[in-house]
Parts: structure tokens; sequence; C-alpha cells
């Protein structure tokens, strides 16, 4: 096992760090210029961001064939989604993943269009999903990756929701996966992963995770989604 000092591991941390406030910088540029508006497409909101992310932070958004924006009921769905207008009541997901990339790390929110009062319970079972999560990763120090996914899956439940997503986050610097088949289940917060969330990898790096929560309102079709690093903030 390699051998890191406190300087490599701590400018690791930063590194991660600055990657999710930069994606928070940006979601909150997006958010109160009203880019997301009913009428325009997912590709032309696209487009929107990753200007506002070469303007305002001097990088290049996205990679070849990524997309940051899906709405509605593209808000479920998992890999590829058929482009589609957004609506005037719709869920839109904004995910950073791919300009966050060169930062290992990733993040996403979801934003509620118009009054719709299941939409808003929706955004409220998530947030409330995801600290519950926080809280079950920070009062176990031991805590696996599979008690982890059961705690995520059972607060789900108790909200009336289901898990859009067969894992609930994964280790930075890994690539998201939509199936668990030819995956190593060590890397993801997975129901297969009986190791430790805390622990030193093989590089000498200590493990640092990415908090994935997709919950899905199945009678209404749509989903949410809350991304952002785990046991960094």
């Amino acid at each position: 096992m390699t051998t890191l000092d406190r300087m490599d591991v701590g400018l690791r941390a930063l590194h991660l760090l600055e990657g999710q406030r930069m994606a928070q910088r940006l979601f909150a540029q997006v958010t109160a210029t009203q880019v997301i508006r009913p009428g325009r497409s997912e590709e032309e909101v696209d487009n929107r961001i990753a200007l506002i992310a070469r303007e305002v932070f001097g990088v290049r958004a996205g990679r070849v064939g990524r997309r940051f924006v899906r709405s509605g009921s593209n808000t479920v769905v998992g890999g590829e989604w058929p482009e589609r207008v957004i609506g005037a009541q719709d869920l839109v997901v904004l995910d950073f993943e791919s300009l966050l990339a060169p930062y290992e790390t990733g993040f996403a929110r979801t934003v509620a269009l118009g009054e719709g009062l299941a939409r808003r319970r929706l955004l409220h079972d998530l947030a409330v999903v995801a600290t519950g999560a926080r809280n079950a990763f920070r009062a176990d120090d031991s805590i696996t990756g599979r008690e982890l996914h059961a705690k995520v899956r059972g607060l789900a439940a108790k909200a009336g929701r289901t898990l859009g997503a067969w894992h609930c986050g994964r280790l930075t610097g890994t690539a998201p996966a939509a199936r668990a088949e030819a995956v190593r289940p060590e890397v993801f917060i997975g129901p297969d992963n009986d190791r430790p969330l805390r622990r030193t990898l093989a590089q000498g790096w200590r493990a640092h995770w990415i908090l994935q929560v997709h919950l899905v309102d199945e009678h209404r079709g749509h989903a949410a989604v809350h991304t952002e690093l785990l046991d960094l903030v």
C-alpha cells in the first residue's frame, strides 16, 4: 500500500470540496437567472448551463453526448432519455456529473416548477431521506455500504417512495452505474457492499463517498434526485 502524507490527503479533500462548491455556485446562478423555464427544451437549458459554466467559472462544461437536464417523465428513466420540452408543472433534475468529472465528484439537485403539492411533497421527502442518510453515516463509524443502503431504502419506504437506482451512492472517481451487473460492489453504497465505508483504499487514499438519492413517485411518473459528497460536508 502506498503511504501518503497528510498534505496529499488534505489536498485531495480540498480538490473534491472545490468541485462541489463550484457546482453549488453554478446551481445558484442557474436558479437565480431563471434558466429553467416552461417551454424551453432540455437541450436549450443544457446549452445555457454550459455557457454559464464557461463565462462564470472559466470551465468547459460537459462531454460529447452528456446532458445536465432531465424533466418530467425523463426524471424516472436511467441511461439515455428522449428530448423533451419542460412543462409548467414539471420536476427538473440538474445533474452536473459531467461538469465535475475532473474533480471526481458529483452534484445533482431537483427543482419544482409550478405549485403542485405532490411535487413539493416529493422534494420534502427527498430532503428527509438525504438528511437521514447523512445522519446514519455520521452516527456509526463502522457503517457498511449494505447497512447505509438499507437505511436509505427504509427511509424511502417510510415516506411511501421507491429508490430509482440499485445503489444510493458511490466512491468518488467511480463512474455511475445503472445496473448491479458487472460492477465491484465495494465501490457502491449498495446491498452487496459489506465493507466499512470509512476505510483506506489500496492506493493509500482515504475513501470518500458521494451520496446519490433518487426517489420515485410511481403513481405520478416522476422522480427527484439529490447528489453530493457524503463524508466531507
